[in-house]
């Protein structure tokens, strides 16, 4: 199991047919700060993380490519 945050999170926002800014404004962040946790530029700290985590509905653990168990 080797995934990355940056592809879970565009995973799991494609999947809920939403775009960058609807995820960005779920979890009341900047569109920019998304794009940077999607293209892996920068990594979500943990109260992001969590926000990420709930607007989803996965845990943390899923979120971080620890486990395919959402």
């Amino acid at each position: 199991m080797n995934v990355e945050i940056k592809d879970r999170l565009r995973f799991l926002r494609k999947e809920r047919r939403e775009t960058q800014e609807q995820t960005a404004g779920a979890i009341c962040i900047t569109v920019r700060q998304y794009q940077r946790f999607e293209a892996g530029e920068q990594k979500p700290g943990f109260d992001n993380l969590c926000a990420l985590a709930d607007h989803f509905g996965v845990t943390l653990d899923y979120l971080a490519g620890r486990t395919d168990e959402r």
